[in-house]
């Protein structure tokens, strides 16, 4: 029960109890020479949700520039994304690298 004065007034105020957000992660899929685009494509479909269109974008970024961001998220969602790619292109038996980093 929450301590009250004779006015009526909480002791706490309202603002003074904000829950504090999860600290967010970046998903990145790195390039290599070796993994077909294809592939990478229906990854990102697959384990990040987005369209074909969203997808095809993100793996362009990655072959263009080296790496692509496929997603932020809080660091335990980040780390079994990274996880489940990682353990697909390696039963798929390619180099495909992902990472999490603080976003």
């Amino acid at each position: 029960m929450a301590n009250t004065h004779s006015n009526g007034d909480t002791a706490l105020k309202p603002s003074a109890v904000k829950p504090k957000l999860p600290e967010m992660f970046k998903v990145l899929l790195l390039n290599d020479d070796y993994t077909p685009m294809e592939f990478v494509v229906e990854t990102i479909e697959r384990f990040f949700n987005k369209s074909r269109e969203q997808a095809t974008q993100i793996m362009l970024k990655v072959h263009t520039e080296g790496a692509g961001i496929c997603g932020v998220y809080p660091q335990d969602i980040a780390e079994t994304k990274m996880n489940q790619v990682l353990i697909a292109a390696k039963e798929a038996q390619h180099p495909l690298q992902c990472l999490v980093e603080p976003a």
